[in-house]
């Protein structure tokens, strides 16, 4: 299903000439050998330009369309019309003469083998820049020795013959296409596109997931005997057609190219695309879910407006979106030289957005300064942020995106790491009060109630766990009004006990509140003393001796509403 979803994302981005076709494929470019017609090496091109990177301007090589690279174990395996020093000058800095030397051999055979029956002057210089070329005489040459060193540091190498580039001359590029399709080999019928053709061994890298090799990563690969079935070695066990392989990895790579749509989610990298490869669905779907920023043109207002029509099956006009065009998102982690797929979700577009849609409303919450909290903010809840690794579990962070994404109950270990985070650091943040009531709102077995799970404070409720956090955060506020400026409030030093057992804890509260009281004006003294009492005759003449997490969650929500509801406006109250 991935693969084949890539495979029509490939087409749609040929159609619309975004990507090349197969055989072609973008590489990064720092010098062109310029030769004569007759192979002579008369001088060195840097192609090398300016990028702005943050606040600094870099070279940076140049990305040029070239014949499709080879994938590299240990072995030799030249490029054609491109590759590095070792392989167009026979010579580097690595210490091992030889094996460049070999290198140099093996990439004059394979320009020999394309390009010996093409009448071709481009062509006939490339030959004879092989046949004459003397690895060991390089460093003296003198069209080197302005730029041996940058040379030497790896950067990709390729050839102009007469001002022009090789892989611009049509017959050169003829053999080529004839060379990439005709490939000996047995035809099965491919797992992508089930047509018959011949199966790729290596499927090409994907570069750019975070964290796994700058060299590509594989998502298909088979690295021991175990997994190999019948003597199917390589991917030949699960044969996918040399035309998919290069699809799939050209597209994927594609979309891990465009930095801005890609999004981390602990250790994940995640794209998202639509079927016809419209850019504004990947768009929006960064504004609605990852937090991306607003552009000029749209305000928070607008956003939302957007995502409630969309959530309904409406079409948006403005931003010509269509809730019925189906859309993918895929999240990749890296796993050594492969890649692990966190999660693949299918589905319309419309219904994605009724489940953030969803999402959203639940994590409502007074005193919250998003007004879509992204993905990353929410897991963000549940790490200890003065610890030096601040990734959320990439377990957690899958399971999440997976139940925001289909519209089901949120993992269990979210409600666990927020709790943890609670009990750690006695803070209840509007991020974690946030989770707590959206966990609880779509996962109405856990037995809170719906009183509790709102989006300010509840005078009205009777509950009692929420009526001791409610309380909780009286007596805190009195003793700060007692004690200005005190260091520790007793939520540095009851908060988790009087949550959890407040029979033991809320009696010591009590006997220090009637101190701190007595310490107020007359005025402050009286209209807490009534509001005290008001709460005191909710919850009765005796406290829980102890609570369970979801009681330990009303009571956190109600610590939280009551704290919000002093910041509150008198307007607005």
């Amino acid at each position: 299903m991935i693969l084949q979803a890539l495979t029509r994302l490939f087409e749609d981005l040929t159609q619309q000439g975004k990507l090349s076709r197969p055989g072609w494929s973008p590489s990064k470019i720092s010098y062109a050998l310029c030769l004569d017609e007759t192979g002579e090496l008369t001088y060195v091109v840097p192609m090398l330009r300016e990028e702005q990177v943050g606040k600094k301007t870099q070279l940076r090589p140049t990305p040029m369309e070239l014949p499709s690279p080879v994938t590299r174990t240990v072995g030799i395996l030249p490029n054609f019309l491109w590759d590095n020093s070792s392989y167009l000058l026979g010579t580097d800095e690595k210490g091992k003469p030889e094996r460049s030397r070999s290198c140099f051999q093996a990439c004059g055979e394979l320009h020999h083998k394309l390009l010996d029956n093409v009448d071709s002057p481009t062509g006939k210089a490339i030959l004879s820049y092989f046949d004459t070329w003397q690895p060991e005489k390089a460093q003296q040459h003198p069209a080197l020795a302005d730029c041996w060193q940058e040379l030497m540091k790896g950067g990709n190498l390729i050839f102009r013959v007469n001002g022009s580039f090789a892989q611009d001359d049509p017959a050169i590029r003829r053999a080529w296409d004839d060379a990439y399709s005709n490939v000996q080999g047995e035809k099965q019928q491919c797992l992508v596109t089930g047509k018959p053709d011949v199966a790729e061994p290596v499927h090409p890298a994907v570069k750019g997931v975070a964290g796994a090799q700058s060299s590509g990563a594989a998502i298909v690969s088979f690295n021991a005997p175990a997994f190999c079935s019948y003597g199917k070695e390589q991917s030949l066990n699960a044969p996918v057609g040399k035309y998919a392989a290069f699809a799939y990895t050209a597209a994927l790579n594609y979309l891990l190219s465009d930095k801005p749509n890609v999004h981390r989610i602990g250790d994940t990298s995640v794209v998202c695309w639509a079927e016809g490869a419209e850019p504004q669905y990947d768009l929006f779907a960064g504004l609605s879910l990852f937090g991306d920023d607003l552009p000029d043109t749209m305000s928070e207002e607008d956003l939302r407006a957007a995502l409630n029509n969309l959530s309904q099956g409406l079409p948006c006009d403005e931003l010509k979106l269509d809730p019925n065009r189906p859309f993918y998102i895929l999240g990749l982690a890296p796993n050594a030289a492969r890649l692990s797929v966190r999660f693949f979700y299918h589905n319309t577009f419309g219904t994605l957005m009724r489940n953030i849609h969803e999402h959203h409303a639940r994590m409502e919450i007074v005193g919250n300064r998003y007004a879509v909290t992204p993905l990353w903010a929410m897991l963000r809840e549940t790490v200890n942020l003065n610890t030096t690794d601040k990734v959320p579990s990439p377990v957690l962070a899958g399971a999440v995106a997976r139940s925001i994404f289909m519209g089901t109950a949120y993992p269990a270990a979210l409600l666990e790491a927020v709790m943890l985070r609670i009990r750690a650091e006695r803070e209840i943040t509007s991020g974690r009060a946030a989770i707590l009531k959206a966990y609880y709102l779509k996962n109405p077995a856990e037995q809170c109630p719906k009183e509790v799970l709102t989006v300010s404070l509840n005078e009205n409720s009777t509950n009692i766990p929420y009526t001791l956090g409610r309380l909780f955060a009286v007596y805190e506020e009195v003793q700060e009004a007692a004690n200005p400026g005190i260091n520790a409030t007793i939520k540095d030093k009851y908060f988790n006990s009087a949550a959890a057992t407040p029979a033991v804890i809320f009696p010591i509260l009590d006997n220090l509140c009637q101190k701190h009281l007595r310490k107020l004006e007359t005025g402050f003294r009286i209209y807490r003393d009534k509001q005290i009492g008001k709460l005191k005759d909710i919850l009765g003449e005796s406290y829980p001796v102890r609570m369970s997490l979801p009681e330990q969650g009303s009571f956190s929500l109600g610590y939280y509403h009551q704290k919000q509801f002093r910041y509150t406006k008198k307007e607005d109250k």
